[in-house]
């Protein structure tokens, strides 16, 4: 599909009504029976329409998803609604009352920006990925404040907007992109970018180098359920050099407050699980100071402690058992006390959570359930059992 025009007329509209929901075992029918009636490569634009729309509802929400047009490259990239919503709120927060969105793919971030009240200019320079941005912002009734550009970034002004949000390719011929240098636009630009506006936001992935943040930035990480989503850096109107942490659904944010490394120490009754964006954003100390706790480990990040405290920035595990690891006696184990149902987390450990699953408890028998750690305590590898606090 080269061209979203077809899809936007009358009759593309209501096929795209008629392909909702197909499932991918109907396609062939429902391909076969709608070309009696229409161009065959009408036909199979909507019903890819239909899949790629399926695949947003997880980003997007049904309701929105199933108005929206979208490119393959647009759903894979484009930002969870959730994190565009928040990271639009803390913009409007900012006073910021209109935006230059570079790279804007299929318009997702725009849409969040417009719907907090902040007139944008969403600017890409793929002729198909802006025609589905404009799509998407009228689909939406959204673009009386959605400005669409086909354009390159680099040839943008964006001197008469309060911020600039950029959003580079990271994503090649060959998967992901790790070098932010290698990023399209590169961060170094989009850095500059960002320097010349009064305020700004650059998404990244979440594993950036902590070193290759600019000094005048304040990196954050989000996730979003316990899954890391990205990275941002702010510019203007917040602290350079800070880090943050934030959970959604909430949010909740976490600072840096700049804390040593915590200590290591005995596995206590509890284990805590930072979540990924706090251990992406190196604040477990800041966890484990909350919790009153220390490393089972100098280098890996879980958090032991003798008492239980609730955090909405780790999981707490209380544990039962501390084990050499051993797959006989885990089996063994796991047998005298009928587990059933068995979780096997890992973080510094070779051994693949499916694979000691099977091998552990290859016929599940029992009511119980248990939670097991794959890690190193004193440098060790050690088995830590236990259930969620």
């Amino acid at each position: 599909m080269n061209d979203l025009a077809p899809l936007l007329t009358p009759e593309g509209r209501a096929l795209l009504d008629d392909v909702r929901g197909t499932a991918p075992a109907d396609e062939l029918t429902v391909a076969t029976r709608l070309r009696r009636e229409h161009p065959a490569e009408l036909v199979s634009a909507a019903l890819g329409q239909a899949r790629l729309r399926q695949r947003a509802v997880a980003k997007f929400g049904a309701e929105d998803a199933e108005r929206m047009f979208f490119t393959p490259n647009g759903v894979e990239q484009s930002t969870r609604a959730s994190v565009a919503a928040y990271r639009a709120g803390r913009l409007k927060s900012m006073g910021v009352t209109s935006v230059a969105d570079l790279c804007c793919g299929i318009g997702g971030d725009a849409i969040a920006l417009a719907r907090a009240g902040i007139r944008v200019l969403a600017v890409d320079r793929d002729p198909l990925t802006a025609a589905a941005a404009r799509a998407n912002a009228d689909a939406l009734g959204l673009a009386g404040l959605i400005d669409v550009r086909e354009a390159d970034v680099t040839e943008v002004d964006t001197a008469s907007y309060d911020a600039v949000f950029v959003d580079p390719a990271r994503r090649g011929g060959r998967g992901r992109i790790f070098d932010p240098e290698a990023y399209s636009p590169p961060l170094s630009w989009a850095v500059q970018a960002a320097l010349r506006a009064p305020h700004a936001a650059l998404k990244v992935a979440p594993g950036i180098p902590h070193e290759a943040v600019p000094a005048q930035a304040e990196a954050e990480w989000i996730s979003d359920g316990g899954d890391v989503k990205e990275a941002v850096l702010w510019f203007g109107g917040t602290a350079p050099g800070g880090v943050r942490a934030t959970l959604l659904p909430g949010p909740r944010t976490l600072p840096g407050r700049g804390l040593p490394d915590p200590e290591v120490r005995s596995v206590g009754r509890y284990l805590y699980e930072p979540d990924g964006a706090v251990i992406r954003a190196h604040l477990v100390a800041e966890v484990a100071q909350e919790v009153e706790g220390g490393l089972v480990d100098a280098t890996i990040a879980y958090v032991t402690s003798d008492a239980l405290h609730a955090s909405p920035y780790a999981t707490a595990y209380e544990i039962t058992d501390r084990l050499p690891f051993n797959v006989k006696k885990l089996k063994a184990l796991l047998r005298e006390r009928e587990v059933g149902i068995l979780t096997v987390k890992k973080r510094g450990s070779a051994v693949e959570p499916e694979e000691l699953r099977r091998k552990a408890l290859p016929k599940p028998q029992g009511p119980n359930a248990v939670t097991v750690f794959l890690t190193r305590v004193a440098g060790a590898p050690t088995m830590l059992l236990g259930h969620p606090a």
